[in-house]
């Protein structure tokens, strides 16, 4: 391109912008919206959704309502949405569980996690850390290998969404050692048993446990990315501390029913980029442990089929058997 088509190019994308965003306006919703959650009261993603909620509420000057549907690592949630009008009324938040792992853990899906579904926008990346409860006598995670491997089966791992399960797993393999899992229908009470010391561990998300972590009540191993975070520099990936390999991307977004209106999705869309992509809201996520991520539609789409690739690819290597 030429310096002088470059700089009429440049001059004319701001004279774009307007009507960019008012094709995003046109649709507002006509009454509450619904918004479905696949876990419980007090789990992350109960906690993000709930913030979305009310920035979405001062934005459109309409109600949110949160809507909890746990059960089944977020299937019965997704079906719920899946069977819902695409007029723009009733929106999940969905994650890694619904839109990633479950899939490639039922043996009978109830759902297609692609073609039941429309991607509005991916909305973040959780920080999912291994936790140990103050009464396990380790403080790093070799030490914690260690004596897994001194007394099989006698450590626990507790799970409340497939993060848990497939990084149960992964644990046992890429660690040479059997920690016995203890799956539960969803976070909040499986951390509570961890925190009371009736199981040694968990796949935690910081979004629900940072006041646990801070407290002492639990303790971090090390975190599930591939890097460590910004937001918590000091804590190390489990990679780099004794599991090499080990990398599991927790993430969070937005969808609807299949065949929402092109105006609707990108209602949607630019509502939830523009409360998210406020300074404000980084700041509020960075304290959940959570990085803010905001993506076209279409760019979540193709991510939330390449998750649901990778984490059927990891769940096989895990050797988990779909149910």
């Amino acid at each position: 391109m030429s310096l002088a088509l470059a700089r009429r190019a440049l001059l004319a994308a701001p004279l774009a912008a307007p009507g960019l965003v008012r094709a995003q306006g046109a649709w507002k919703p006509a009454r509450p919206v619904n918004m479905i959650v696949p876990f419980a009261a007090g789990s992350g993603t109960d906690t993000v959704s709930r913030l979305l909620a009310s920035l979405l509420e001062a934005d459109w000057g309409i109600q949110v309502v949160v809507e909890n549907r746990p059960g089944a690592n977020g299937a019965i949630a997704a079906v719920a949405t899946a069977r819902s009008a695409p007029d723009g009324q009733t929106v999940m938040i969905t994650t890694n569980s619904p839109h990633g792992a479950t899939p490639a853990l039922m043996r009978r899906p109830t759902y297609d996690a692609v073609a039941d579904f429309t991607a509005l926008s991916r909305m973040g990346t959780y920080i999912f850390v291994l936790a140990v409860n103050d009464q396990v006598p380790v403080r790093t995670l070799a030490e914690f290998l260690a004596l897994a491997k001194a007394q099989p089966g006698r450590l626990t791992c507790a799970s409340g969404n497939t993060t848990g399960v497939v990084g149960a797993a992964m644990l046992n393999r890429l660690g040479g050692v059997e920690v016995t899992h203890v799956p539960y229908r969803s976070s909040p009470p499986a951390m509570t048993d961890v925190i009371a010391g009736r199981v040694s561990s968990m796949f935690a998300d910081v979004a629900a446990s940072r006041a646990f972590l801070a407290e002492g009540k639990l303790r971090p191993l090390g975190i599930t990315s591939a890097r460590r975070t910004p937001l918590f520099p000091e804590w190390p990936t489990l990679a780099e501390s004794g599991l090499p390999g080990f990398e599991l991307l927790s993430f969070m977004g937005a969808v609807g029913p299949a065949r929402m209106p092109e105006e609707v999705v990108m209602a949607w869309n630019g509502a939830i980029r523009r409360v998210w992509e406020r300074p404000e809201t980084e700041r509020r996520l960075g304290e959940f442990g959570i990085e803010r991520v905001t993506s076209t539609p279409a760019e979540f789409g193709t991510f939330i089929r390449e998750q649901i690739g990778f984490w059927g690819e990891q769940a096989r290597a895990a050797g988990i058997e779909p149910e």
